[in-house]
């Protein structure tokens, strides 16, 4: 995780839920400076414990925070000066994703332990998905390696993956609000089976879709699986400027 963040000596990360410290020790290993955040006091008592030295020297500061309310602001990180690297709790992964790329302080890479599963949706499969596209909009995915249940202890019941980000940024979105983006994103796909123009009749009239659609040379029965992300941007640039 670290060689995916090509993580070097005086960079900021944040770690989401650092737990016993093992991630913390390599990155910091690296000379990164760490802000973590950790839930669970118990944990924070431990981390204390075993980096005394570190948090003396403010190499690592440790907050007592949720990560289900995470604020970039509050940690005092500046926009594109920071990158995170986190093995996170599954269950709270596509928040987090949100959390971290759509922040008004964005890092400039993101590297995630996730479920094999999300990692391949979000940077393998050949079809787009809102999850991917989600992520593809702020940055560069990319699937990094699997890991084995069996590495864990407990075992989980699925296998995990790396994933990392990188050139986070919102210039994908070229004007377009974040807001607008994903009601959009979320209308194209209402309806799985249903062919995008017929998700987005709700927000642009039935010929004003059907002549952006010929513009941009894509078929009528599209549907917003076989889009890149870039030409879904520009479909909604085009029909918004109509």
């Amino acid at each position: 995780m670290c060689d995916a963040a090509a993580l070097t000596a005086g960079e900021t990360v944040l770690e989401i839920g650092p737990g016993t410290g093992i991630l913390t020790t390599e990155i910091l290993k690296r000379g990164a400076d760490v802000i973590a955040i950790e839930a669970d006091l118990r944990a924070i008592a431990s981390l204390q414990e075993t980096f005394a030295d570190e948090i003396t020297s403010g190499q690592l500061v440790i907050h007592h925070h949720d990560a289900r309310k995470l604020d970039m602001a509050k940690f005092g990180l500046v926009d594109q000066q920071f990158k995170v690297v986190a093995n996170i709790p599954y269950y709270i992964s596509g928040l987090l994703f949100r959390q971290c790329l759509e922040s008004e302080i964005q890092p400039n890479t993101l590297v995630f332990l996730v479920q094999k599963e999300v990692a391949e949706r979000i940077a393998r499969d050949t079809k787009e998905s809102i999850l991917s596209m989600s992520v593809k909009v702020f940055g560069d995915p990319s699937y990094i390696c699997s890991v084995k249940s069996g590495h864990f202890t407990p075992p989980p019941a699925v296998d995990s993956a790396v994933v990392a980000i990188h050139d986070i940024n919102k210039t994908r979105l070229q004007g377009i609000a974040v807001k607008t983006f994903f009601e959009l994103l979320h209308a194209a796909f209402g309806q799985k089976r249903k062919q995008l123009a017929g998700n987005l009749r709700r927000h642009f009239d039935k010929t004003t879709i059907a002549n952006t659609l010929s513009t941009m040379s894509l078929d009528p029965k599209t549907r917003a699986e076989d889009l890149q992300v870039g030409e879904f941007i520009d479909l909604i640039t085009k029909l918004q400027a109509k």
